[in-house]
Order: structure tokens, then C-alpha cells, then sequence
């Protein structure tokens, strides 16, 4: 949640201004680190390698580590160094005077890719040791300097609202460099961390030796992984930058860039609170049962991430696909009414693959379990085809209105496609998986979810005539409709008989009653 307040006190400003700053700090997000949605070279690196074999195959962590810094810092300087180029490949679309300010805004932000970086690197020796919670909570420094950047920037600069090119160079940077701040932030907050779990700073350069070989080879195909990635999302990038300029004339609202990554931050909240979560806690228990040879292990560790993560991921889907233009309303009450309905369409679109895309994320980390990042190389090779195709096909036939909705649609269909082929590989080879069971699982969730759902809709359509779709009548509608869709969800789930969410509240920290010791338990 404070990312998305965030992005919101960071977007608040102007709207051809945000739009210029949201494309730079998309583009820089991708090209760094995303920690809603891990992607990073570094990131998969530091999972597989720190987390899951550094303490078990007696690699140097501090010669990783200084390796790894090493070449952040290069990529960091020559991304830097190559904004223009990199604001023209994902913004074709741009006038000249919005790429010129989006440039401007990338050689504060690409920096970020060293910071974002050593907080995955520092964090992941951190998992590895068992200490889970500074990585869920140094985020939340990062965005609430993002928040004040964003409130002072508010306070300070006046700019015309359509004219980027009107925006001072010191408010750039002010917002660049508070964004970067922020990141830098987040990663050196781990450093006395570190410290006070014993991990003393001991940097070495010698490289020979110490099993880097293996990271190096890892690594390889992470690299190929992410450039795949990126391949695909400058196609979305400039679909979404032409919907907007075709748009111009048409609609009063954004149509285009700023409604889809909205819509794809939302939707990635629930999969970063839950999904990676619980993954973040099982990857090494994980690592250590693939590396012990113990594929029964395996496979029961891959049945219980699967289960317990699709309690809360199918309920925050329903409620996504039910309410999501309701919590738009809410989020972007200070745009038109019309915009922010619109981003909460988008959000429904991304919500109706939200299920398979946590699916996918937990199978591709069996495969780093095993140190296998060719596989999944291979499989988002297929994955990244497929979304572009759909993308394509959804922006060729549908309205203008309706095209990034379509967009959005393409991706959640695409992870279902990446989910059948991930899970079939991965079968292979840990010599079956609990598919019985964890589909069971899921139709016995999506029983509780639809009619919930429905009902939710229903109470917050119902709100909607009543008290109109202003940011008023958005909030009692989301509020209404939501505890209906929660209190028929969890019902359901019960008298279902789907104990995993007694597990889930347990690991969120929140003990439903039937799970509380009764006296003698207690005695």
C-alpha cells in the first residue's frame, strides 16, 4: 500500500508532467528492480544463489556480493549514460518535448539500478539467516520519502497542467532525486541490519575460487530471462503511448500508459503481500530439499505455497474483478470520475489472471530451487511471445476505449498459458506434483469466490445508483460491497472446509477464532 500512495503523491502534480515522470520511473523500475514482482537479474540471481545454496555449498558471500556491486555499478553507469536511448525505445510515442523531460527524469532514476540491486543482494543474506521481516519493511522507508518528495514537489511548484516542457529543472530534480533517495535508503537501511546479526563487512575482490562459476552461469540466463521480459514490455509501452495519442481528441481521460501501469500496480499488490510472502519464507527450506535430492520434499513444499497463497489470491481476484472501479474511484479521486472507473476496468482485466500469475511465480522458483535458470528462460521465452501476440491482436480488433482493457485481458491469459507450461516442465522434474489435490484446492476457492463476488457487485452497483460514482458514493460502494464479498468468501471457504485459511491468517498474524487454544490449551 505505500507504494501505491506513492505513485499517487509522485503522479499528483501535472497531469503531461506525471505522465513524462510515470513513464521514466516505469521504464527505470523495469530495468532495475521491481520488488512487487521480482524480475531482476540480480534479484533471481540472489534467490537461487544467496538464499537457497550460499550457506550449504560454502560459497564466499562477500565475493559474490562485491562481484555482483561491481557490475550493478557498471550497468548502473551505462544505463545512465544511455538515457536518451533508453526513453526513445520504450517512448516512440512522445512528443519531443515530453521525451526531453522523460530523459531528464531518467538520468536521476537509472541510478537506482545499483541501489535496487544491493537491497536484493543485502536482503537475500538476510533470508538466508532466516531474518525475514527487514526485507518486507525497508520498503516502506523507501515510500514514504517518495510520499514527502511527492507532498513537497505539491506545495512548491505550479506548472501548467498539459505542458511538461513548463516543469523547472530543479522540481526534476526534486522528484528524481527523492525517488532514487528513497531506494538508496532502502537498501543502506539493511547495512546496520546486517550487523547486528554478526554478518561483519568484509569485502573481497579475489573472485577465483570461491564457486562464483556456478552464480556466473545462473546468472547468463537471468540476464537473457529479463531482456526477454523487456522485449515484450517495450511492445506494451508503445501500444499504451500510441492509445494515448489517438486518444487525445477523443476522450477527456487517459486511455493509455498512465491507466495501464496503474491498473498493473494494484494489481500486483496482493501478489506481493501474500504470494511473495510466503515464498520469501519457504524458498530456502526449498533450496535445501532440492539440493538434499528429496523431491517428495519438493513437491510437498510446492503443494503448500500453492494452497495457502490461493486462499487470499482468489479472494483479492474476486475482489479486484467485483470492486476494482469502486477502490479506483477512491485511489484517483483527484481525476475525473471517468479516469479513474477506467483504471479500475483495467485492474478487473489484470485481476482475472491474478491467480495463474502467483501460480506461475511459484512454480519458476522450483526451478531455482534446482539452480535451474535455463528453464525458466525458455518457458518466458513462449510466455513473452504469447502476451505480445494477444496484445497485439486485442488493440488491433478492439475500440479505442476498450484496447488496453484488451491489453490487460492479454496478460492474464498469457499466465495462464505460462502456468500450463511451467507446471508440465516442472512435473518432469520433480517426478510429478499434488496436482489433484491443488486443483481440487482451487475450484473448492473459485466455488466461494464467484457467488461472493456476484453478491459484492450487486451491493456496491446497488450504492452506485444510490450515492452516484463520486469519490463519496466510490467509498461506500467499495466499503459495502467489499465486506459483503469478504464475509460470503470466508463463509464459503469454511463451510467448504478449506483449512488453509486458518493457515494463512496464521501466518499474516491474525488467528481466526475457531484456531484460538480453548481453556485446557491454554492451562
Amino acid at each position: 500500500m505505500p507504494e501505491l500512495l506513492a505513485r499517487i503523491a509522485r503522479l499528483a502534480f501535472s497531469k503531461g508532467a506525471a505522465f513524462c515522470y510515470a513513464v521514466t520511473v516505469g521504464v527505470s523500475g523495469q530495468l532495475a528492480y521491481n520488488y512487487l514482482q521480482p524480475r531482476d537479474p540480480v534479484q533471481l540471481g540472489a534467490k537461487t544463489v544467496v538464499a537457497g545454496q550460499v550457506s550449504r555449498k560454502n560459497y564466499d558471500t562477500w565475493a559474490w556480493i562485491a562481484l555482483a556491486g561491481l557490475v550493478l555499478l557498471g550497468v548502473s553507469v551505462v544505463a545512465t549514460a544511455a538515457a536518451p536511448l533508453v526513453i526513445d525505445l520504450y517512448g516512440r510515442r512522445l512528443t519531443p518535448e515530453d521525451a526531453h523531460v522523460a530523459t531528464l527524469f531518467a538520468f536521476w532514476c537509472l541510478p537506482q539500478i545499483f541501489f535496487y540491486g544491493l537491497y536484493t543482494m543485502l536482503g537475500q543474506v538476510l533470508t538466508a539467516r532466516n531474518s525475514f521481516g527487514p526485507m518486507m519493511w525497508a520498503p516502506v522507508l523507501n515510500n514514504l520519502v517518495a510520499i514527502a518528495t511527492g507532498l513537497v514537489f505539491i506545495g512548491v511548484y505550479t506548472v501548467d497542467e498539459l505542458d511538461p516542457s513548463s516543469l523547472p529543472t530543479g522540481a526534476i530534480a526534486l522528484l528524481g532525486a527523492g525517488t532514487t533517495l528513497g531506494v538508496a535508503l532502502q537498501a543502506l537501511v539493511l547495512v546496520p541490519v546486517l550487523r547486528r546479526r554478526g554478518f561483519g563487512w568484509r569485502p573481497r575482490f579475489d573472485f577465483r575460487g570461491f564457486g562464483l562459476g556456478k552464480a556466473r552461469d545462473l546468472a547468463k540466463w537471468t540476464l537473457l530471462f529479463v531482456l526477454v521480459n523487456q522485449l515484450a514490455y517495450i511492445v506494451i509501452v508503445n501500444l499504451a503511448l500510441r492509445a494515448d495519442v489517438e486518444a487525445t481528441a477523443v476522450f477527456s481521460y487517459g486511455v493509455g500508459y498512465a491507466a495501464y501501469a496503474n491498473a498493473y500496480l494494484i494489481f500486483i499488490l496482493p501478489h506481493s503481500i501474500i504470494t511473495v510472502s510466503v515464498m520469501t519464507g519457504l524458498l530456502p527450506r526449498l533450496s535445501g530439499q532440492a539440493a538434499d535430492g528429496d523431491l517428495s520434499a519438493v513437491r510437498a513444499s510446492l503443494s503448500e505455497a500453492w494452497r495457502l497463497t490461493g486462499v487470499g489470491i482468489v479472494l483479492a481476484a474476486a475482489a479486484l474483478v467485483a470492486l476494482g472501479p469502486n477502490l479506483t474511484g477512491v485511489l484517483f479521486a483527484g481525476t475525473s470520475t471517468e479516469g479513474a472507473h477506467y483504471i479500475g476496468l483495467v485492474t478487473a482485466a489484470f485481476a482475472l489472471g491474478l491467480p495463474a500469475f502467483s501460480a506461475q511465480y511459484i512454480a519458476l522458483r522450483g526451478f531455482y530451487a534446482f539452480e535451474d535458470t535455463r528453464t525458466p528462460f525458455v518457458l518466458q521465452v513462449a510466455i513473452a511471445a504469447t502476451n505480445v501476440l494477444l496484445a497485439l491482436v486485442a488493440y488491433a480488433v478492439l475500440p479505442l476505449r476498450w484496447r488496453m482493457v484488451g491489453v490487460a485481458l492479454a496478460y492474464a491469459l498469457t499466465y495462464l498459458v505460462g502456468l500450463a507450461l511451467s507446471t508440465s516442465v516442472l512435473r518432469r522434474r520433480t517426478g510429478g506434483l499434488d496436482g489433484h489435490n491443488v486443483v481440487r484446492h482451487y475450484v473448492r476457492l473459485l466455488a466461494a469466490a464467484v457467488p461472493a463476488g456476484l453478491l459484492g457487485w450487486l451491493v456496491a452497483w446497488l450504492v452506485g445508483q444510490w450515492l452516484g460514482k463520486d469519490m463519496v458514493g466510490s467509498a461506500v460502494a467499495l466499503a459495502a460491497g467489499g465486506l459483503v464479498l469478504l464475509l460470503g468468501y470466508v463463509a464459503a471457504a469454511r463451510a467448504l472446509h478449506v483449512r488453509e485459511l486458518t493457515d494463512l491468517l496464521a501466518r499474516l498474524g491474525i488467528r481466526s477464532r475457531d484456531s484460538r487454544p480453548g481453556p485446557q490449551a491454554r492451562a
